[in-house]
Parts: C-alpha cells; structure tokens; sequence
C-alpha cells in the first residue's frame, strides 16, 4: 500500500509527459495527419488583406443588384427622378400587391416551381444514368458518343428555336408546360458533370462485387450508383433548378401570356407604355425570394454532401 501510493504522483508525472509528447507530436499538423508548412514567421499562413478584399468584393457585386431592387422597389414611381435613394422606404407591401393585381402572380409562380422541380428531377436522374454508363460501361463508341454528347455544348440555344417550336407545334403543345419540361429534360452538362463524378467516386470493383452477387446493371446503378453520386446530384439539382426557374427566352416564345412562369410574367410589367420601375424592381425581389430560401434550407445539406464526396474520393 505504502509503495503504490509513494508510485502515484511518478505515474501523474509520466502520463503528463506522454500527453505533453503526443501533443508536441501533433502540433503542426492538420486533422489527417499531414504536416502543415509553416509561414514565414514560423507560424500558419493565413488570408491576407488582398483575399479578404478580393472576397469582400465578389460578395458586395452579388448582393448589390438584389439591395438595389430592394431599394427601388420600397419607394414610389418617382424613386428615380428624386436621385439615388439611400435608405428603404415604406411603399414595399403596396408595390407587392400592385405586382399581384397587374399579373397572374400566384399561377406563374405555381408554373416556374412545377416546372423547375420536374426538369431538376429528371435531369438528375437521366444524367446520371447516363453519366453510370459512360463512366462504368464499356460499348463501343462511348468515348466519341460522349464527345459528341459535350461538343453539343457548344451549339447557341438560339440556334434550335424554329425547329423545336415546329416540333412543339406538331405535338400541339404550345403554350404548354410541356413545351418546356420536355426540352429539358436532361441536359449535355449534366451528362458530362455525372460521368467526371462517378468515374472517380465509384469504384469499379464494387460494381464487380454486385454484379457476382446476382444483382443486375441496373440494381448495381440504384443502390451502388445513385448513392455514391449524391453530392454531385445535390450540386446538379440545385444549378438545374436555379436555371429553369430564371429562363427567359424558351418560356417567352412557347408559352401564352396566360399560362406564363413567373419571368415571363414579370416581363408583362413593362408592356405598358410608362413603365413603373419600383413596380418592376418589386416583382423581380418577390421572384428571387424563393431561390434564397432553398439556398437557405438546402445549402447546409449541400455543403456536407460536398464534403463528404470529397472526404470518400
């Protein structure tokens, strides 16, 4: 008894040295181990004054355009012939009902989200089939059909209007939501962006190891494929999204004034010949505000799903 507790403090002593020695042994490296390179002061580098100035800028040119509309939208139709407004004013909620009263509001918003929720959807799932089989499949051709598939890229949309709104014609769907869903639904960057992903994040042998489990190719894409891809799906569903839902030019030529998605009805304001630009300004914040509440519910998702892809790649 005497002897162990006499030994006692010697043990305290020891353990502290061997958390101090591990701690030292730690020290100067990141969370996997690696060793961090020192700055030139002998400690971490760190951003300096340019990179935060440089990102200080980028984020004040994206959120300027949606503060000025803001800005102009919360005054009256005289906002502009007074000078540059500095501060909000309080004509925000009467602008937003006038908005409401000129246009089908409601009905264009319905559209751009049924339409911007089913194009997201399919264009996640058909490109990563897609990009599955090009990445994991071997056929001949694969290498120049998939070149062929991004060389369309390069293809101005402008260029394909008149024969697919004769096509559109034929199948009798213009001025239907059709027209736009159905165009859209899968996209060459969307095939490219899968086909990089999985080639890297999938490993062939596990597929091997389904497919001698009895699974088919296709049970081996719906429960090793659809996955393994699901960060890089989350990114493309979000870009697909934020696309369809701010397309102009498509919509505006295959659609009829009274079925239109919410920039087409926007556009409506400014048929007139005075163009209130308050009322204009106020309908274009109202349209964004949905595309900031999914970055606010789904980016959080977003960013671990990216992390995670890149922690397993």
């Amino acid at each position: 008894m005497t002897t162990s507790s006499s030994n006692a403090p010697l043990e305290r002593i020891a353990g502290g040295d061997a958390v101090r020695g591990a701690a030292r042994g730690l020290r100067g490296r990141d969370l996997r181990g690696r060793s961090r390179r020192p700055g030139p002061g002998g400690g971490l580098r760190r951003p300096g004054f340019l990179t935060y100035g440089f990102l200080g800028a980028v984020v004040l040119g994206a959120v300027f355009p949606l503060y000025w509309s803001l800005l102009v939208g919360s005054h009256d139709s005289t906002v502009l012939s007074r000078g540059v407004p500095l501060v909000p004013g309080g004509n925000f909620l009467a602008n937003a009902a006038q908005v409401m009263d000129s246009i089908p509001f409601w009905k264009a918003m319905g559209n751009s989200v049924l339409v911007s929720t089913v194009t997201a959807a399919s264009v996640v799932l058909f490109s990563t089939l897609a990009g599955f089989a090009f990445a994991k499949l071997r056929f001949r051709g694969s290498k120049a059909l998939l070149v062929f598939v991004i060389a369309t890229m390069a293809v101005p949309t402008q260029l394909g209007v008149v024969p697919l709104f004769i096509v559109m014609a034929k199948f009798g769907w213009t001025g239907s939501l059709w027209a736009v869903i159905v165009p859209g639904v899968v996209t060459a960057f969307g095939v490219f962006w899968m086909t990089q992903y999985l080639r890297d994040a999938l490993p062939d042998e596990l597929i091997e190891a389904v497919r001698m489990d009895g699974a088919s190719m296709i049970q081996a894409f719906w429960h090793i494929g659809l996955p393994a891809a699901r960060p890089a799906a989350a990114m493309l569903a979000l870009f697909t999204f934020v696309a369809t839902w701010t397309n102009f030019f498509w919509p505006f030529i295959v659609l009829d004034p009274s079925n239109p998605t919410l920039p087409v009805a926007l556009q409506l304001l400014q048929s007139a010949h005075f163009v209130d630009y308050s009322v204009v300004l106020t309908g274009a914040v109202l349209s964004t505000v949905p595309l900031l509440l999914l970055f606010v519910v789904a980016g959080r998702q977003l960013v671990s799903g990216i992390m995670q892809g890149a922690v397993k790649g």
